[in-house]
């Protein structure tokens, strides 16, 4: 009798522990480009590979995180076998090469992700090519030598030109593939739009320009190609697997004040709408996306763009959709006193706990913890995610079915 009163007990406390975990988006960036976070450089070796993946998955479990947002495609690349595109130079070393002996990392990551209750958000660049021109591996079939129109320089790089109806339909179509391919629970991608401004350099898209015949003003057209393109991508995500998430994480301020009364108190060099051409707004608004990520990488006080200010801004212009803040802690390598003290990124979270539509986080990056930055592991394993958190569900979009044969 005894024994059945303490499983019981037991029963009883497991219940009310899960009715009591909290509801928070918990994420990692790993950055793939330039071999960033994962793989570590020159490590080509496929059972290296896979452990270090699994290394980092484990590490961030035991932080108390619940997903990774893991780059798959930074150039016009893949880190899965891509009907469309070569295989990542960060992969195996020279574009176009498989891995030897041959798997899948896109499979094994989203495998190896749920296997561990964690989310899998697939990182995709929409307009980059060549990283860096003339020291870029290059495959011979990749889409910059067989669609050399298609693309514009700018800063030592290649980027589709974002005008180009033939360019959208590709990048569309990349997406569309790794949706219908992979059991991916989102599609992300950053703030790289247009790309930032160079001094004294304009994007070379004049003859663009002038050939659209359009009406609009050429920042206003500028935008239109990427609402054009973000829209299409959502339509073809939601086609594909409706309850598959589309979430993109700009840049920390989308207007200044100054030029716009709904923008933020800020002073920011550049913005999202007036330099990037991306209006975030407008696409949270018109529901294309269902969850945008700010990267607040800045501290608290900041003078020109404060942490605080920017998490009551974005706060206010959710538009019923989630928000995830993204955390700077690379910041805490080389960076100023504010990274420097212990009590900044504890603060960061109990300030955006203080808003009920903030559902969350996610870090940037990967390597950032792996050697335990101001002692923050410990405090997010002991105390801000010591219990471990259910990602909150978005209810516009259905639920994922059971058996989805992936």
């Amino acid at each position: 009798m005894k024994r059945i009163a303490s499983l019981i007990a037991i029963t009883v406390i497991s219940i009310q522990g899960f009715s009591q975990q909290p509801k928070e988006f918990r994420g990692v960036w790993i950055a793939t480009v330039n071999n960033i976070d994962w793989p570590l450089p020159g490590m080509w070796d496929v059972d290296s590979q896979k452990q270090e993946y699994i290394r980092q998955l484990d590490l961030h479990l035991s932080n108390g995180m619940n997903a990774v947002v893991v780059q798959v495609r930074p150039a016009a690349d893949a880190f899965y076998p891509s009907p469309y595109e070569p295989w990542s130079e960060w992969l195996t070393g020279t574009q176009g090469k498989a891995p030897e002996p041959y798997y899948d990392p896109l499979q094994f990551m989203v495998s190896e992700a749920h296997k561990r209750n964690m989310e899998f958000h697939a990182w995709l660049n929409p307009y980059r090519a060549d990283f860096s021109i003339g020291k870029s591996s290059i495959a011979p079939d990749h889409i910059t030598k067989t669609h050399p129109e298609w693309f514009l320089t700018y800063g030592g790089k290649k980027y589709f030109d974002p005008a180009n109806a033939k360019a959208q339909e590709f990048v569309v179509n990349v997406v569309r593939d790794i949706v219908k391919h992979y059991d991916i629970d989102a599609i992300h991608m950053d703030d790289y739009f247009y790309p930032y401004r160079i001094a004294g350099q304009e994007f070379p898209d004049e003859k663009s320009f002038q050939n659209s015949g359009t009406s609009l003003s050429r920042d206003d057209w500028r935008r239109s190609n990427v609402d054009s393109i973000i829209n299409k991508i959502s339509i073809a995500i939601k086609q594909e697997k409706p309850w598959v998430q589309f979430g993109i994480s700009p840049f920390s301020v989308w207007r200044n004040k100054d030029k716009d009364p709904e923008g933020s108190d800020t002073r920011a060099g550049q913005t999202n709408y007036d330099d990037l051409y991306a209006d975030i707004l407008l696409w949270l608004r018109q529901g294309w996306i269902d969850y945008v990520a700010p990267q607040l990488y800045l501290e608290i006080g900041h003078a020109a763009i404060p942490y605080e200010k920017m998490i009551d801004w974005w706060s206010k212009h959710s538009y019923g959709k989630h928000i995830y803040i993204g955390h700077g802690i690379y910041r805490a390598r080389d960076r100023g006193a504010a990274w420097k003290n212990p009590d900044e990124l504890p603060n960061q979270i109990k300030l955006l706990r203080q808003y009920p539509n903030v559902q969350g986080s996610i870090y940037f990056s990967s390597k950032s913890f792996n050697n335990n930055p101001n002692g923050w592991n410990d405090s997010l394993r002991n105390n801000y995610y010591s219990v471990p958190a259910i990602i909150p569900k978005m209810d516009w979009l259905p639920s994922k079915p059971t058996n989805t044969g992936d």
